[in-house]
């Protein structure tokens, strides 16, 4: 007689292993406190580079005004604000985080841009949404802060109307072996001290380097979103597989 397998009563935190229990609060923790220099840390972290990356994501995102948007983990904005720019329909900004959607809401108060925005405070894992409401469904460098990240997948196909598209941005395995060191020194000695001085907080950098480490490769995240459900899945790595975009259908 066969019986499923207890779910596990510990997970990452980054190089940490913590309770299953613990984890979303001890990340809403980490980016409570780096809301309010989010943005100048994540120039700081990518040299600018998520920048370019962000556009890519949205030029693959394909906005258009018939078209709803729900931008899972949206932190402070880029993508719904991009996504309305280019000229996409409605969009849900979705976070756990309410420090962070404030950040946001703030932003698009600033700009006069809260036209088309609705803000939801959610678990990514837990959606409080009906069934296939939304043509696509991003997130971007947020998956790796979620506690079941085949949770989040499972979500995010039921958001999606028949025909609908998944986007995921998150940093990914880097494919060029030679630029390794380089890069775990950057990551490991560069960012936390940015952290402390930029943001008063080397701990939450120390944490965002090692969930970066810790997240699925391009291949193990591919099989999970086939497990999901989603069909025609596609990876594309951007600068070496530093970072990758993750896409699949609806069918």
């Amino acid at each position: 007689m066969s019986t499923n397998p207890a779910p596990p009563s510990e997970t990452d935190f980054g190089f940490r292993r913590v309770p299953v229990g613990a984890k979303a609060g001890m990340v809403r923790q980490v980016f409570a406190s780096v809301a309010p220099r989010y943005d100048l840390m994540n120039d700081l972290m990518s040299l600018g580079i998520h920048r370019a990356w962000k556009r890519v994501f949205l030029t693959a995102l394909d906005p258009r005004p018939n078209r709803c948007l729900l931008d899972l983990a949206g932190g402070t904005g880029d993508i719904s604000f991009g996504w309305r720019r280019l000229g996409g329909g409605p969009v849900v900004l979705s976070d756990v985080n309410p420090a962070m959607l404030g950040v946001a809401r703030d932003r698009a108060t600033a700009r006069g841009t809260l036209a088309g925005l609705s803000f939801l405070v959610a678990d990514a894992e837990h959606l409080p949404l009906p069934d296939g409401g939304f043509d696509r469904v991003s997130i971007a460098f947020g998956l790796r802060n979620c506690t079941d990240k085949q949770a989040v997948l499972n979500e995010a196909l039921r958001m999606l109307r028949p025909g609908g598209r998944f986007f995921c941005l998150e940093f990914s395995r880097l494919q060029v072996a030679a630029f390794a060191p380089v890069y775990d020194a950057w990551s490991f000695k560069v960012l936390p001290k940015l952290g402390a001085r930029v943001a008063g907080d080397a701990e939450s950098y120390q944490y965002l380097a090692e969930s970066i480490r810790m997240f699925p490769d391009q291949a193990t995240l591919a099989g999970m979103m086939r497990q999901a459900g989603f069909a025609r899945v596609e990876v594309r790595n951007l600068s070496g597989g530093i970072a990758s975009i993750h896409s699949g259908w609806r069918l």
